[in-house]
């Protein structure tokens, strides 16, 4: 079937990225959106400004309310997503913050992955938990377990999956049938894998979140979050609350992710063919224990993620030898590799999240979500393959050494480089 080149949402996923977004009328014949830094709009009369406070006529008010280059980004995303409409957030936590609001209250129910971002995961708990709202937690790799969690309260599944930092996989497919049987909302954070490798509302969810600050902008230098919805009704509600609550995203931040997503493609293929070959490698490492990556035969959910991803990603977890102190050996060894949070930009990152990302989730509840002491999460990067396999093959081989301290590890590590 050939593309409707008209309309980008008919369009291939490559091309929607590039094309997704464009002003419909430019000004001077601009090929880049421009950047409307601007505050307030003016009004052409007393009357059309009263129309579009009353939203009898389209316009711009003020760019709390919407802004020309803030909403190339929306109907960017939505269309990658495969969307009604995109509402774009400050941040990922303001883009989940805004759904838990618009959809939740008290006395409501929500059925959760328990191996979520550990800040999605802690408003629930903490949080919300203290307007009457009650979480939860599941394993929602096996459907069952949500089959089992939901109650007459429930008003919501939220799921996130690949999982972080666990990637394990739900199936979207199947957590889809359950929300409609249940008439509850489907909600899935996409961040691990993005539109390009993933598109839930075309497997049944509701509402989709995106932590724009990762594979989307993939540059590592602006945050921002995105809340794409299935219908209009769900739309016109994420909007108010982002209006009222104010966590709307400026323009040149704006700017900057629509710019990076138009290199999405290229990105996520090349870093996923390094993560594809690092995951090998990491499986025949002799101070690795584990492998987490659904690209691997021998993932768990490793089917379903052929099913319902384009692609198995860049994220990669995996175990060490010595537990927390291996870990603390791997962070402080490598060279080339960022030790830093977050992911998708172009450059690697590593962390550990026991210590790190989730840290705020007790111990118990992250050895139920599968965070264990050993675990260390990979952001796979565009680099060569060979410098980054070099390079954690380095920092794996330190652990069990007899360092003096932690905080010597660097320091004996550069000697050791130089053959003394």
């Amino acid at each position: 079937m050939k593309a409707d080149l008209n309309k980008p949402s008919a369009m291939r996923k490559s091309t929607r990225a590039i094309h997704g977004g464009g002003l419909e009328h430019s000004i001077y014949g601009e090929v880049s959106v421009p950047i409307f830094q601007s505050s307030t709009f003016a009004f052409p009369s007393a009357a059309d400004g009263a129309a579009r406070f009353s939203g009898k006529q389209a316009g711009y008010i003020y760019s709390r309310l919407g802004n020309p280059t803030v909403n190339a980004l929306e109907e960017s995303i939505a269309a990658m997503e495969s969307g009604f409409a995109g509402v774009a957030t400050a941040s990922g936590m303001a883009a989940v913050s805004t759904v838990y609001i618009a959809f939740l209250s008290h006395g409501d129910h929500v059925v959760a992955t328990n191996c979520l971002y550990g800040s999605s995961r802690v408003i629930l708990e903490n949080e919300l938990s203290r307007f009457g709202v009650e979480t939860t937690f599941v394993d929602s790799s096996e459907l069952s377990n949500i089959k089992k969690a939901m109650r007459p309260s429930t008003k919501m599944i939220y799921v996130e999956t690949p999982m972080n930092p666990s990637m394990k996989i739900t199936d979207l497919a199947g957590a889809a049938a359950i929300a409609k049987k249940h008439g509850v909302l489907l909600v899935v954070d996409n961040t691990f894998a993005g539109p390009y490798l993933q598109r839930p509302i075309e497997l049944g969810a509701d509402v989709v979140i995106e932590s724009l600050t990762k594979f989307i902008n993939g540059h590592t230098d602006v945050i921002g979050g995105m809340v794409v919805t299935k219908t209009e009704k769900h739309y016109n509600r994420v909007k108010k609350i982002v209006n009222l609550f104010g966590g709307s995203m400026d323009p040149h931040q704006a700017w900057l992710i629509l710019r990076g997503s138009r290199t999405l493609s290229l990105r996520v293929d090349k870093a996923q063919e390094n993560a594809g070959k690092m995951a090998e490698f990491l499986k025949s490492h002799p101070r690795v224990i584990w492998v987490n990556y659904p690209g691997l035969a021998d993932h768990p959910q490793h089917e379903i993620a052929k099913r319902q991803m384009d692609g198995f990603g860049s994220m990669i977890s995996f175990g060490v030898k010595n537990g927390l102190q291996g870990g603390i050996t791997v962070m402080n060894g490598v060279r080339l590799i960022t030790l830093a949070v977050s992911l998708g930009g172009i450059e690697s990152l590593i962390e550990h999240p026991a210590s790190m990302t989730h840290a705020s989730i007790s111990m118990e509840e992250r050895n139920k979500a599968g965070i264990s002491d050993e675990l260390i999460r990979l952001s796979v990067g565009c680099e060569d393959f060979e410098d980054l396999r070099e390079d954690l093959d380095h920092a794996l081989n330190l652990i069990g050494r007899n360092f003096e301290s932690v905080d010597r590890l660097v320091e004996t590590a550069a000697v050791l480089d130089t053959g003394c």
